[in-house]
């Protein structure tokens, strides 16, 4: 039997700072009423996306958990309709005083691409298919 795999929990120092930050780039999050250092996004693909602080991660629910150094262990790829776009949220979020760790650039794999870290220094990855080049001649 298979898992699957329907949920990212992302570790948070500060949970509003990251709400905001997902935000800019169209997520919708809602905090737990329950458990206020938690907080949710069900996206349209049918994945769900999970916010827990630092504090809520250390607790009795994961005994022993550390808070990881170094560079980002993770990335999250966010894809956009058109290269001008990847462009625009980087300048956005780096305007909005977030790391930007790789200024767009057109990839050679064939896609615009461009990474700012999160809050907490989560690389995000933002991409877009590059247009065919014309066979017109």
């Amino acid at each position: 039997m298979n898992p699957n795999l329907n949920s990212i929990d992302i570790v948070v120092a500060d949970l509003r700072a990251a709400i905001d930050f997902y935000a800019r780039l169209g997520l919708d999050f809602t905090v737990d009423p329950a458990y206020p250092d938690h907080a949710g996004c069900d996206l349209p693909n049918g994945l769900h996306l999970m916010l827990d602080t630092e504090k809520f991660r250390a607790s009795a629910h994961t005994a022993g958990w550390t808070r990881p150094t170094g560079d980002p262990r993770n990335f999250l790829a966010f894809q956009f309709a058109a290269p001008a776009d990847v462009d625009a949220k980087y300048a956005e979020l780096t305007a909005a005083g977030h790391t930007g760790v790789q200024q767009p650039w057109d990839a050679f794999w064939g896609m615009r691409y461009a990474t700012v870290t999160d809050p907490d220094g989560n690389g995000i990855d933002l991409y877009c298919p590059l247009p065919e080049p014309s066979t017109d001649q």
